[in-house]
């Protein structure tokens, strides 16, 4: 059910890419954004992992460093058939964890200090199950994807923008009409962004429900996974992460706080929610 509304939210959002080129008048005007955001993600697809991981200062540690760390991905991945990723930790007191790489063959899976000093065993291996997850359904893939729409959308905006401001509007009279092409563009200024935003959400909170949801398959039951997410829930209010807004959706919970205006706009489902599912209360 989740795949499916993942797929038809990216259906969604290329719909309204579609109509705010259409919107501006400029076919080309859209395939210049298209082509500008793709490459843009195209070099984030193939780099991000390691711009991620040096962002957060992240050092890989060997089995010697972490021995029951490598245990645990070990069982899991011979468990669910997954190639062993690169295994890393950052050097933070807030527990959090995430995974990058452009496919389960070039995956690396990075936890905090924190994470590793504030979880038993089975809490631990909730956590690496559900990012492991993560790179099993390919969730960095449609990440990309939404992220390309997405991109296009805000560049086409600012295109917009500039017309309007330098008088242009992007296509012909015959095309749009003298008025209600203005009118378009300005409300494809305003909305498309806001949809795009919306439905990147969407995306990601479909995604952590069934990442979670794949970790108690793997593991074989949601307890672990359970627990961790009530610890990670507290403590992520608590000490606080280093990391960018736009890095924000790649961690098992949001490690950004700001009060009720940003859990609205979080790319995350709350805590208390995805308990609930994986206990099936």
């Amino acid at each position: 059910m989740n795949t499916l509304k993942t797929t038809a939210l990216l259906a969604f959002l290329t719909a309204i890419l579609i109509l705010a080129g259409q919107a501006f008048g400029g076919r080309q005007g859209m395939q210049l954004a298209l082509l500008m955001a793709a490459g843009m993600n195209f070099f984030s697809y193939w780099f991000s992992d390691k711009i991620v991981l040096a962002m957060h200062h992240a050092k890989p540690v060997s089995q010697n460093e972490a021995p029951e760390l490598h245990a645990i991905v070990q069982g899991l991945c011979a468990r669910s058939g997954l190639p062993m990723p690169k295994l890393y930790v950052l050097p933070a007191e807030a527990p959090n964890a995430f995974a990058t790489g452009r496919n389960p063959s070039h995956a690396a899976v990075a936890v905090t200090q924190g994470l590793l000093r504030l979880m038993d065993r089975e809490e631990v291996e909730g956590v690496v199950a559900h990012e492991l997850a993560h790179i099993r359904n390919r969730d960095i893939l449609i990440s990309s994807i939404a992220a390309t729409l997405a991109g296009a959308l805000m560049m086409l905006a600012r295109m917009g923008q500039f017309a309007m401001i330098f008088g242009g509007h992007g296509g012909s009279r015959d095309e749009r009409g003298n008025g209600g092409g203005a009118i378009g563009m300005l409300l494809t200024i305003i909305l498309a962004p806001l949809a795009a935003m919306l439905i990147q959400m969407a995306i990601s909170r479909s995604r952590e429900y069934q990442a979670d949801a794949t970790a108690a398959s793997m593991v074989g039951h949601p307890n672990g996974l359970a627990r961790a997410l009530e610890k990670l829930g507290r403590y992520s209010g608590q000490i606080p992460l280093q990391t960018s807004p736009a890095a924000s959706h790649m961690f098992i919970v949001q490690p950004l706080t700001g009060g009720a205006l940003l859990s609205l706009f979080s790319t995350h489902p709350p805590v208390k929610e995805r308990i609930r599912r994986l206990l099936g209360r």
